[in-house]
């Protein structure tokens, strides 16, 4: 318990430190980064295949719901395809070139990071599937859903499969036979192939037959109980004959590549839509980086692929099919087994904080609101934008927008706004990877209906969350803020947990219009008043922030840090992390994906603890908190700990200041410290291990923050029940409202 007389001890200190930095401001400059080997380093690559790996334990865990543990699996392999195309295409591009093959923060050159990461990837490749296999397939043969081979079916199910064939699938194949005068096709990036060998008089040939993405990958037909599936690619196979009458099929074998997909966008081109419209062409006609086969596959067919694509023995990954395992996420959706899946989060409606305000400004005018996504309905956005869209008195609505979902509610009030006569600016960047196709048609869109469309900012990309009203009121114009830690796109909002705050307050206001001068024009950088903007000032402040820490512990003031980011990379927080460690101050991280950041190292980072979640929802929420002597403050954004988003992108920081959310904010990260069921602590080898459960109570910190939004807003209800509730006037009581309501 802190007395008055220990309040004035801290703030004396707290008087003196501050006169000692001000004197001295080297204190607050991050000191010189050492060199790799001085300092414990993870590699990135290596961390984020550990990430991968607690993902896919999730789908080991038999006390997940079968079709849960189905949609994990799902999700390691949409990972790892994403991985290959953008994180190993890189390290193999600097591999071979002598000029970027320099060893990485954590001492390791490219051709030594590929060689670890194939190994560690073709044993994980070999759990999936392990996974796969051995685990979810005999989970699900005991709720009777069941996968067969097309030789296990009954002779009725084998003419639902000739059916289903003849009317749907054969319109649609198109076999491609490979010869000298019909080369090798180039095949789409991650599409699911047959190779087949053919032969005629003795001659072998080769084709290639594309299983259609455009069909469902798996065909249900009717059995007697349970549900039954075959894979389409089996369908296929089964009935090449019919494609090839005149050869023989000696063999076939599904492949699947994966190519280089990171764009090469000229920054400097004179329209940078048309040059990221060209480069998207070239994105499905990438190097391989990956060829997936079965693990029976002809050697006369392995060998045709291998030599056929130019591939290297690692880069070949054999597996016990079926290939491709992203359809899974679909086959989790299953209908009718609502019981094999987890009880869902339904975000509430109205979010307790807008509970009985039909008009946005208002309650926002009255205080800072908060919204906890998907806990709270991400409707309370959609509803503000959608307001101002149709509000006579709302002038301007400027926005910026990263990923959207396809049919977005979002940008069709924007174009609602700009058809009403707002002005309306949306900054739609262009390069977010792999939506920059839907991106690019939104863009359009907006620009058709009257908005004024900036397409990103050369050399840089823009992540930051915010939208802008400008409103004429009685008493002059006032500013409505959206800040939020997470996407406008209400369909990720249903599974990603994101923070987003409203205010109207006035330096906040006076910052927005200051951030987006410097987004939409040539204006200078400004000192914001509140916000924190990378790249001119986010990586000062937070080296600034972890410096004073340190200086604090060492002056006996309280010092601490706590941390939820999605992603820890950056070498120079990294070493200032281990330093203000080192001083004693008491660090707290929970990174969810990718951490180089070592802990619990003696002498060097036994002050930090490193926490992972990974559970029911994506953790996506970027929230930061600095005891600074005793006065907490705490900061949420779009910004994690790496240099893109420090150094190369423009991102936002922003202080909670209300008290009520700031109290609100403190508790959610005690409540995610408190989890038991969904968090791993990464040890000082670099491995994760999942929390001892025993003797614990099972919180689970998604549940909870369920739970509590579901608490917040009965409780109003409650509130409103109790201000309506009709009581009986007596005696004086009903002499006095008679007396009233006479005069």
């Amino acid at each position: 318990m802190i007395t008055v007389s220990d309040k004035k001890k801290d703030d004396e200190k707290l008087k003196n430190s501050k006169k000692s930095k001000q004197s001295s401001k080297a204190v607050l400059k991050p000191s010189k980064l050492c060199s790799p080997s001085k300092f414990p380093y993870h590699n990135r690559e290596l961390s984020w295949l550990d990430f991968n790996s607690r993902v896919l334990e999730e789908a080991f865990e038999k006390d997940n719901p079968v079709l849960e543990r189905v949609k994990f699996l799902a999700i390691t392999a949409s990972n790892l395809d994403e991985f290959f195309m953008v994180r190993v295409a890189g390290v193999m591009d600097r591999m071979h070139s002598s000029k970027l093959n320099k060893p990485d923060e954590s001492g390791m050159t490219a051709a030594q990071q590929f060689e670890k990461l194939t190994e560690k990837i073709h044993e994980f490749a070999k759990k999936q599937y392990s996974c796969l296999h051995r685990s979810i397939i005999p989970a699900l043969k005991k709720y009777k859903i069941n996968f067969l081979k097309i030789k296990e079916l009954n002779k009725t199910q084998k003419q639902q499969i000739d059916e289903y064939f003849d009317k749907l699938v054969f319109p649609v194949l198109t076999p491609l036979a490979v010869d000298t005068s019909r080369p090798f096709p180039l095949l789409a990036n991650k599409s699911l192939n047959i190779a087949v060998r053919l032969s005629k008089e003795g001659e072998d040939i080769f084709a290639v037959v594309q299983v259609p993405s455009i069909l469902e990958r798996y065909f249900e037909v009717k059995c007697d109980s349970g549900r039954t599936f075959v894979m389409l690619e089996d369908i296929i196979i089964s009935k090449l004959s019919e494609l090839f009458e005149l050869y023989k099929i000696q063999a076939c074998c599904p492949f699947r590549i994966t190519r280089d997909s990171d764009l090469d966008i000229d920054e400097e081109a004179d329209d940078l839509l048309v040059e990221i419209e060209h480069s998207l062409k070239k994105r499905q006609r990438g190097d391989p980086v990956r060829l997936e086969i079965m693990s029976k596959c002809d050697e006369a067919l392995r060998n045709f692929l291998v030599d056929t694509l130019d591939v290297s023995s690692k880069e070949i990954y054999e597996v016990s099919g079926p290939l491709d395992l992203t359809f899974l996420s679909k086959f989790g959706n299953l209908d009718g087994f609502d019981d094999l899946r987890f009880k869902p989060i339904t975000p509430v409606s109205p979010p307790a904080d807008f509970f009985g305000y039909d008009d946005m400004f208002e309650a926002i005018r009255e205080k800072d609101r908060m919204v906890h996504h998907p806990y709270e309905s991400f409707d309370s956005v959609i509803k503000f934008i959608n307001q101002a869209a149709k509000d006579e008195n709302v002038l301007a609505i400027k926005q910026t927008l990263y990923r959207v979902s396809g049919h977005s509610p979002i940008i069709a009030a924007l174009i609602k706004a700009a058809e009403n006569g707002k002005q309306v600016t949306v900054l739609v960047e262009l390069k977010a990877r792999f939506d920059e196709e839907n991106n690019i048609g939104w863009a359009k869109k907006l620009e058709k209906a009257g908005c004024h469309v900036i397409y990103g900012l050369a050399g840089l990309k823009t992540h930051c969350k915010i939208v802008l009203v400008v409103r004429r009121e009685q008493d002059g114009i006032r500013r409505y803020l959206h800040m939020g830690t997470g996407n406008y796109n209400d369909s990720t909002a249903r599974f990603y947990t994101d923070i987003g705050m409203f205010t109207c307050d006035e330096q906040f206001g006076e910052d927005a219009s200051s951030l987006f001068n410097v987004i939409t024009g040539y204006s200078t950088p400004p000192v914001y008043n509140k916000m924190k903007v990378a790249p001119t000032g986010l990586r000062s402040f937070f080296e600034e922030m972890i410096c004073n820490e340190a200086e604090n512990a060492r002056a006996g003031l309280p010092s601490g840090i706590a941390a939820k980011v999605n992603s820890l990379v950056d070498p120079r927080i990294i070493k200032l992390l281990y330093e203000a460690s080192q001083a004693g101050v008491k660090i707290t991280l929970i990174v969810r994906g990718i951490c180089c950041l070592v802990p619990g190292i003696k002498g060097i980072s036994e002050n930090i603890e490193v926490r992972s979640i990974v559970g029911q929802l994506l953790e996506h929420s970027r929230i930061f908190i600095f005891e600074n002597g005793g006065r907490k403050k705490i900061y949420m954004g779009s910004a994690d700990w790496m240099q893109r988003n420090l150094d190369k992108r423009v991102e936002l920081v922003f202080p909670i200041e209300d008290t009520e959310l700031t109290e609100r904010s403190f508790a959610i990260i005690d409540t995610m410290l408190r989890d038991v069921q969904n968090t791993r602590i990464q040890q000082p080898d670099t491995t994760y291990e999942l929390i001892d459960r025993r003797g614990k109570k099972l919180h689970n910190c998604q549940r909870e923050f369920a739970d509590a939004a579901k608490k917040a807003l009965s409780s109003k209800k409650n509130i409103e029940k109790e201000e309506r509730r009709f009581i009986p006037l007596t005696g004086e009581s009903f002499k006095k409202n008679n007396t009233e309501n006479k005069s």
